[in-house]
């Protein structure tokens, strides 16, 4: 609807691996996707072009969570590393099934791409897929620490690395570790 483009191709599954493809896209990214899976190969300012043109249209204002509004949605009150306790199987989280996690959970099955989002039970906030399946853009530079961030859960963006973007969530592709409630990662806005 406004003429903008997703440029520089995306990272692909290409059978057994990522790897960067110039011809790639959030159509094409390797694996079978449906209106029911979550949306990838996007980058922060594609992310950020949706949210503005969401805007635009009438009754409500759409941006990037913050960081600390992520971790507080996707703990849902809750203090463990996921929001359902200590450990994690791939019956409850799209991840690489080929590893446990150290603090409890078994090996089980690896999808190798993304699941439609509603595949697991939402958590006790009733939001669905907050571990696993795709990584999720944030809105703040990325910092190598909490020293210094904001206290009212606002975006963090003075100061950091601002070619650097706060992910979170893990991703279908990623080892169960990376996605309990509290792990943060920074990636570069492309």
């Amino acid at each position: 609807a406004t003429g903008h483009t997703m440029e520089g191709g995306a990272t692909v599954w290409k059978g057994d691996k990522r790897e960067h493809d110039p011809n790639g896209s959030w159509r094409t990214p390797g694996f079978e996707q449906n209106d029911d899976h979550p949306v990838v190969c996007v980058s922060w300012d594609d992310a950020q072009a949706y949210a503005g043109w969401l805007s635009q249209q009438p009754g409500q204002t759409y941006r990037l969570l913050t960081e600390a509004e992520r971790e507080y949605v996707t703990r849902a009150g809750t203090t463990t590393p996921f929001w359902w306790g200590s450990s994690i199987t791939p019956a409850q989280a799209n991840y690489e099934g080929n590893y446990s996690y150290a603090g409890g959970g078994a090996k089980g099955e690896w999808r190798k791409a993304t699941v439609p989002v509603g595949s697991f039970e939402p958590n006790p906030w009733g939001l669905f897929n907050v571990h696993g399946n795709v990584w999720e853009w944030c809105e703040d530079h990325w910092h190598d620490s909490y020293d210094g961030a904001p206290r009212d859960g606002s975006a963090w963006v003075d100061g950091g690395d601002s070619s650097r973007r706060v992910v979170r969530g893990g991703s279908w592709f990623i080892v169960p570790r990376v996605l309990r409630s509290a792990l943060r990662d920074g990636l570069t806005s492309d």
